[in-house]
């Protein structure tokens, strides 16, 4: 099957054709050639106006498969994923059980060979990411796990964490850490500050974030190591980290939707703007913005965390956090894009998270294999129930019109054209 992608924009630093507009021909799940002249094809699709860039990678995705399938399941989370532009997910432990044995990792990727969008397993720090007792974090490395973590739980045993730092050093490992104080968190329903005062909710203040970053880096300091902190919020966690970003290997994650929303949209008690970390204020998201602008935040991701109607139609303060973000995610690019040129923000959602975690990027060119992405930054279209390919609907732009579409993704000998 021979598919041409006519007059695309091709954005890939690594390619020769960066930056400029080409004819893309895609023959048997490889590149075939790239030019200005017209290829003959089986499918050709009109791109003008589009971008073409290697597959976008997702850097903690939560699925609840195993032991929670009725928020997301493997299968569920890979359409998503796929029409939300993604090619390859590294995805959170916190399923029932844990990732934390050989088997869970053989579990989750035994389908790859077969699947369009990638599965890589981070695996779990502790057993039952509990903090308590560290997993056999050497066979889990072995066996394919690509990080470590507690997902969206922090390590937040101080001694367990220097020597998780320690552990993974003889084979490169990365430590990734959701900074979070959970004593200061207790009970907190949104952030702390004028909002959760006048609305009368218990709030959870940037300190719980910052304490904890900090810790993080003095003990990456002392242990050595590789360290990636997840889901940045506040304005002086970027400070925290930018002031040591050249002395210390560590880099850093932020929600696509974190620099878009604010704690004031939380006024209708939606339940849909719980998450963890929680929405901040604006003068965080221009710092976090800057962060990005700056290179301080390596790397987007989605902040795909999927909740059932049992978990999210409650009172609030019942509520569980997060919201779905994969299908959506190029529309938050397209809002970014009014303060990133789009070269730089692709680069934190392709590259960028491969190389946080050791994984080899592909490449736009000649001969290789297509992984790739293809996505319109103007289209406008509506996400509901008829789009909405996750088990879990729990977003913000549920029934809404959005802009940014993808229109067609590339990976391992498959593809999926979408519109």
């Amino acid at each position: 099957m021979k598919i041409l992608i006519q007059s695309v924009r091709i954005l890939d630093p690594n390619s020769p054709f960066h930056k400029k507009t080409r004819n893309v021909l895609i023959n048997n799940g490889r590149i075939a050639d790239i030019g200005e002249k017209n290829f003959s094809a089986d499918k050709v699709i009109h791109a003008e106006g589009m971008l073409l860039t290697i597959g976008w990678f997702d850097v903690g995705t939560y699925a609840g498969d195993p032991g929670l399938e009725q928020k997301e399941d493997l299968e569920s989370v890979a359409l998503a994923a796929a029409a939300g532009g993604f090619t390859e997910l590294a995805v959170l432990p916190n399923t029932v059980p844990a990732v934390q044995h050989k088997n869970d990792i053989k579990y989750l990727t035994r389908g790859n060979a077969q699947r369009l969008v990638q599965i890589h397993p981070m695996a779990s720090v502790t057993r039952n990411n509990e903090g308590k007792e560290l997993t056999e974090m050497i066979d889990l490395h072995t066996a394919g796990a690509v990080a470590f973590t507690d997902g969206l739980k922090t390590i937040w045993h101080t001694d367990i964490f220097l020597k998780a730092l320690q552990y993974l050093q003889p084979f490169n490992g990365v430590l990734i850490d959701h900074p979070e104080d959970i004593w200061l968190n207790m009970f907190g329903q949104m952030h702390e500050g004028e909002q959760s005062t006048l609305l009368g909710l218990k709030g959870m203040p940037r300190l719980a974030e910052e304490v904890a970053i900090h810790r993080n880096l003095d003990l990456l300091k002392y242990a050595g190591g590789k360290l990636h902190i997840s889901r940045l919020s506040s304005a002086r966690s970027v400070a925290l980290i930018r002031s040591v970003k050249e002395k210390l290997s560590v880099t850093c994650d932020v929600a696509a939707y974190q620099p878009l929303l604010d704690d004031t949209m939380l006024k209708t008690f939606d339940t849909n703007f719980k998450v963890n970390p929680p929405l901040r204020e604006k003068r965080d998201n221009r710092v976090l913005i800057k962060g990005l602008q700056d290179g301080t935040i390596d790397v987007i991701c989605s902040g795909h965390v999927p909740q059932d109607d049992e978990s999210k139609m409650v009172e609030f303060d019942h509520a569980e956090p997060g919201m779905i973000n994969l299908q959506t995610f190029g529309a938050n690019l397209v809002d970014l894009s009014k303060h990133l040129e789009w070269p730089k923000l692709m680069e934190k959602v392709t590259s960028a998270p491969r190389n946080v975690l050791g994984l080899k990027s592909p490449q736009v060119d000649v001969n290789q294999e297509a992984n790739l992405t293809l996505f319109n930054p103007s289209c406008t279209w509506k996400f509901d129930a008829n789009s909405n390919l996750s088990k879990s609907k729990n977003s913000p732009w549920f029934g809404k019109q959005v802009t940014g579409k993808v229109e067609a993704v590339f990976n391992n000998g498959h593809y999926r054209i979408f519109g």
